[in-house]
């Protein structure tokens, strides 16, 4: 994931995109919390596709239109995360990044 994207899931959770750890103490908050944007962001899919579109590296000629065709949306982004905070919790570990 490239790090503007992991910013705003990171910055939710108030951890370093370079560099950081979740505890498998801090697992199930972390869990609650991305799950409630998941949510959020489902509610209001118009302010999810302008944070991704914003953050979306347009290439040379592109245009708003294809990159919002192009989006990732926070959901899907976020997944790989939730599924290892679920096992996290379940199994007691941390999760580390950067190290």
């Amino acid at each position: 994931m490239y790090q503007e994207h992991a910013q705003r899931i990171l910055d939710l959770l108030n951890k370093n995109p370079k560099r950081g750890v979740i505890t498998a103490a801090e697992a199930a908050q972390a869990l609650s919390v991305l799950e409630h944007e998941v949510a959020e962001t489902r509610l209001h899919p118009e302010t999810d596709v302008e944070h991704d579109v914003h953050t979306h590296e347009q290439e040379e000629g592109e245009t708003k239109e294809h990159a919002q065709a192009q989006r990732v949306g926070f959901a899907a982004r976020a997944y790989p995360l939730l599924e290892m905070l679920r096992t996290a919790k379940a199994e007691n570990e941390n999760i580390i990044w950067g190290i």
